[in-house]
């Protein structure tokens, strides 16, 4: 153990560091900084980092290096940083349009229902406050946000559907994601974003990063051709 950080191995190609000790936001900032520190030093033979809400699983090429030398830059940089790193990478804001509720939003009724609230306020919530991203998910890097300010969690589907598509504004738990392409989720729909999501000529292929934050602007469906060809790029402010 470094400081609040505790390092294990995970198989024959990855370390898992933790971090340990700190409230869930520290814990959060804790493993992003040590991500991009990790990322900055390039060491030869790590091909990807993944950090997540309290942990950062780091991927290797066990022909290339091993577990001891990663364990020894992971445990250099955690120190370095102490429990406390200040950010690195200003955050950016996204506004991303959002049609709601009815084809587009299939399940808002039943979300508002389990939450005795009308799906104006469910949208109001939802719409009103700037969504931090915490991490990047399945599939394709999906953005993982905060959930809105609802009165409880919202649970998941009974039965999830085999196909969400592109561009589904869902929640579930305390949690909220955009789907960026078609696959299948066990999460309710609130509405739909008309922007692509992912610019796959692009690397990376997300214009968002951990830290970024989302706010969802409500649009009507007639609107929905005036945002179609943009990208979430052109969403950023």
């Amino acid at each position: 153990m470094t400081g609040n950080v505790t390092i294990a191995d995970c198989g024959d190609s990855a370390l898992v560091a933790k971090a340990v000790g700190l409230d869930a936001e520290p814990a959060w900032r804790l493993v992003h900084a040590l991500a991009d520190a990790l990322d900055a030093v390039r060491l030869t033979g790590v091909h990807d980092v993944v950090p997540t809400y309290d942990a950062l699983l780091v991927e290797f090429d066990c022909a290339a290096t091993d577990h001891a030398t990663v364990r020894r830059v992971l445990a250099h940089e955690a120190a370095r940083l102490g429990p406390h790193p200040a950010p690195t990478t200003p955050p950016r804001r996204f506004v991303v349009p959002v049609v709601y509720g009815g084809e587009y939003g299939p399940d808002l009724p039943e979300v508002a229902a389990r939450l005795g609230l009308s799906e104006g306020e469910i949208v109001a919530l939802h719409s009103g406050t700037d969504l931090t991203v915490r991490c990047l998910g399945a599939p394709a890097g999906a953005p993982m946000t905060d959930g809105p300010p609802f009165p409880k969690p919202v649970p998941r589907l009974a039965s999830p559907r085999t196909r969400v598509d592109a561009g589904s504004v869902a929640v579930a738990g305390r949690q909220a994601v955009i789907c960026p392409m078609p696959s299948p989720g066990g999460w309710p729909l609130l509405g739909r974003t008309p922007v692509r999501v992912l610019d796959l000529h692009s690397d990376p292929i997300t214009a968002y990063r951990p830290g970024d934050t989302f706010r969802f602007r409500p649009i009507e469906p007639q609107q929905w051709d005036e945002y179609a060809e943009l990208s979430l790029a052109d969403c950023h402010g």
